[in-house]
């Protein structure tokens, strides 16, 4: 192939490129979407913020770990695979490595940058802080850089945990 023809393939890719680019454009200027404003007054709506979500009350884990299945547990763990490792010595991905977390310090690992709502957080890893964020992470840590949904079923989470304990040298008491 010579040289004539790659600049003509480049040349059209260059083109296509560009019209994508101006048709972005475009469409941004023709496609404004608008803040919704209501006309409508309700006389009787309060006039401050929205209430907050009712937050739900969970059981205790420690009951539900006694029962916990860890093989489940591992296969729960694959949910977390993606953005965690489980290795000794495992390097940090989109999330902290999470070998040794139970009863581990909150942003406590060194080589990863928590969010700031994460880094505020005091307290250890235990059995009941570790369900309560796996539940659901954002609700826990509101700012968390987390976006995993969370583990509604408790004894998913049960299990989860159950595994999580498993890897250390010394795994922490039931409690």
């Amino acid at each position: 192939m010579s040289g004539f023809e790659l600049n003509k393939i480049m040349g059209a890719i260059l083109s296509a490129a560009l019209l994508l680019m101006v048709i972005g454009i475009i469409g941004d200027v023709l496609v404004q979407p608008k803040k919704h404003t209501s006309s409508m007054v309700v006389a009787d709506a309060p006039a401050t913020a929205p209430a907050p979500e009712k937050e739900e009350k969970l059981d205790p884990i420690g009951p539900l770990l006694a029962a916990a299945n860890v093989e489940a547990g591992k296969k729960q763990a694959n949910k977390c695979a993606a953005c965690h490792t489980f290795d000794k010595g495992g390097k940090a991905k989109l999330g902290p490595p999470l070998w040794d977390i139970v009863n581990r310090k909150k942003a406590a690992s060194d080589d990863f940058k928590y969010s700031p709502a994460l880094a505020k957080k005091d307290g250890d890893w235990n059995y009941e802080s570790l369900n309560i964020f796996i539940v659901k992470p954002r609700s826990y840590v509101p700012g968390t850089k987390m976006v995993f949904a969370g583990i509604r079923k408790p004894s998913d989470r049960a299990n989860l945990i159950a595994y999580l304990r498993t890897l250390s040298d010394q795994p922490k008491p039931l409690p």
